[in-house]
Formats: structure tokens, sequence, C-alpha cells
């Protein structure tokens, strides 16, 4: 019964996905057997007989190596290995001792603020799988698009992800979450045609399986190893940008990070702040102070209990300021602040949530 619904819930979505560009997805991922494989030159034709669900643009063979190690400096990183509890009230800001201290309590609200996530009935359909070719390695590019189901999605978020990326989240839940993922497959490592065009369908429709399997896990749905799978890397990519000063760029990766945490249910979490923040600041960067404000009222909402939270006198402090350029009223945010100030929860002057977007990193 599941699985006809899902199938007709898949062939109505087919229907508007072709008019965005969405090609469809099948409603089943395959077995992975080993002896299932191509010639090398056994690969024309296979995208029509799979209806287009996938497009390859190459048929060689493979292994590669890892991507690059994050990018060397000398900014703090916020993966350092904190106490357990959450702190609960922020002491003043000192001039010398309130940087450290705001980056302990960011790391600490990154690791542990993961939010009240609500669940959606997801898709997850891996529309293309690209071969890269890179210096010293070569791999096949899956990008897998959240969809949700039972209605037509105007603004679908995508991920591309590689088969070590994939192997890493099931090694790390498996880790973690042992008993859920009893019964949970994955497509195993080959040695040999990884690049053949049957293996790429093959494991395109085992990912698809694999995570739509997590997602209906709620354990392993509201974990940070399944969360941070999709929208880390936008984070980690949006912020290097800012620091490079790529605005336009590190917005439609902050996008991009906004719309998958609203498809996986994850708004309350620290994370989701930190993409408001990235949002305000590029779009006042580029003189769209409407949206930049629009960002600035949404995370207050969200912060309307936490005066402790260590983003909350940056995000007062830049809607007073797009509040005055836009002309509008300022001056509840301009009481609250004062308030923090008065409780000696922040200094005169803040910082900036640009500032600690270059700042503070994401590790």
């Amino acid at each position: 019964m599941a699985s006809r619904i899902l199938h007709r819930l898949r062939h109505a979505l087919a229907g508007e996905g072709e008019r965005e560009g969405l090609p469809d997805c099948g409603s089943e991922a395959e077995e992975f057997p080993e002896s299932s494989e191509l010639e090398d030159d056994d690969t024309e034709g296979l995208s029509t007989r799979l209806s287009g669900t996938l497009s390859f643009t190459s048929n060689d063979e493979d292994e590669v190596t890892e991507e690059a190690a994050a990018p060397h400096g000398t900014r703090q990183s916020l993966g350092e290995d904190l106490g357990p509890e959450l702190l609960e009230h922020a002491p003043p800001l000192a001039e010398r001792q309130g940087s450290n201290m705001l980056t302990r309590q960011l790391q600490e609200l990154w690791r542990k603020s993961r939010g009240s996530l609500v669940p959606q009935r997801l898709l997850f359909e891996v529309t293309s799988a690209d071969v890269v070719n890179e210096r010293n390695s070569k791999y096949v590019l899956y990008t897998i698009y959240l969809i949700r189901a039972g209605q037509f999605d105007k603004a679908p978020a995508s991920i591309a992800r590689r088969y070590s990326d994939f192997e890493r989240l099931n090694r790390h839940l498996r880790h973690h979450f042992g008993s859920d993922m009893a019964g949970v497959s994955f497509p195993r490592k080959r040695l040999r045609r990884n690049f053949a065009a049957e293996t790429i369908a093959k494991r395109s429709r085992a990912f698809e399986q694999f995570l739509s399997h997590l997602h209906s896990l709620p354990e392993i749905r509201r974990s940070a190893e399944f969360l941070e799978f999709f929208f880390l890397k936008d984070l980690q990519g949006a912020q290097r940008s800012m620091c490079t000063g790529m605005y336009c760029e590190a917005l439609a990766t902050w996008a991009n990070a906004h719309r998958l945490q609203d498809k996986l249910g994850a708004c309350r979490s620290g994370h989701f702040l930190l993409t408001l923040a990235g949002l305000a600041v590029c779009h006042q960067e580029l003189d769209q102070l409407d949206e930049a404000h629009a960002c600035s009222e949404k995370a207050l909402q969200l912060l309307e209990t936490q005066d402790s939270h260590p983003l909350l006198a940056p995000f007062l402090q830049t809607h007073v300021h797009l509040s005055w350029m836009l002309g509008k009223d300022k001056r509840q945010a301009e009481a609250r602040l004062q308030g923090l100030r008065d409780a000696g929860l922040t200094g005169l002057q803040p910082p900036t949530l640009k500032e600690l977007l270059i700042k503070h990193p994401l590790p």
C-alpha cells in the first residue's frame, strides 16, 4: 500500500518536475549486486532506459582521493571540544576576554542547539551523476534534490556529494546508532568499474533509498551527523566566500543552506541562526536592505526568549541600523538592546554579524 502511494506521489511530481527541469525518480532503489557490470563501451542509451532520470558525462574507470583539507588560517575554529552542558547565561563581554568567551559560546551553541525538528515528508532524487577529473583524483559527483512530497515544491534544495561522502555518513551513523542502522542498506564499494554507467545508475538508486530510509528514523533524522551531511558544506563555503568579499556567491550558498534546513525541519537550531546572519550580511552588502531587514527580523523572533544568546545583540544592532536606513520603527529593538547592556549581557559595542561570521568559522 505504502509503495503504491509513494509511486503515485512520484508520478504526480514528475509532471510538475518536468516543467521545472527536475527529472522523475524511480520508486525503489535496487540492490547493488557485485556481478552487475557494463563493459566500458556499454553505456549508449542507458539514460533512455532510465527514463531520463540520470545524466552521465563520462563512463571511465576510477578511484579517488579525498577532498583537500580545509584552508589554513589564523582565525579561531569552532571545532574545539567543549564541555557537555550548554551555557545558560553569558557573562559580560570584556574588552580583551570577550572574544574568547564569545567563541566558546558559539562553539557550544553550534554543537548543542540542534533545535526542534519538524519532520517533513521528503523525496530524495538523484538527478545527475557527473564524472569529475581533477589533477590527482577522479570521482563521480551525485546531485541530489530534496523535494517535499505531496505538493509542488517551488524551491527544491540540492546538494552534490560523492561516494566517499555517503560512505563517511554511513560509517559515522553505524558507530553512533548501531541498532537503528541494522536494517539500513548501503551500496558496497567496488574495486573496478566504478564509472560504468550501470554502476552509477544503481548507486544513484541506492543513495536515494539510503537517504529516505535514514530520514524515516526519528533519532537519525534529528542527529547532527545526518543534518550536517546536507548543509554543513554550504555553511562553510558561504563563510569562505564572505571572507574574500564574494557576496553574490556567498548569498546563493546561504540561500541553498536555508532551503535545506527548512526542508529538514531544522529551523530552530544554531546553524539556522547562523544562516540568517549570513543572509542578512550578504543582502546588506549588496544593498538589498529590505531582504536583510526581513532576515534580522526573523532571527529576532526565534531569539525572543533567549537573552543570553551570543547572536542576539549583533542581530539587534543590525536590525536597529537597517530600520533606521529604511525608515522603520526601531524603538523596540533599541529598548531590548539597551536592556541587554543594563543587565551586563553585552558591551557598548557588541561585535557585528559580519565580524562574527568572519572571525568564528565553522569547523
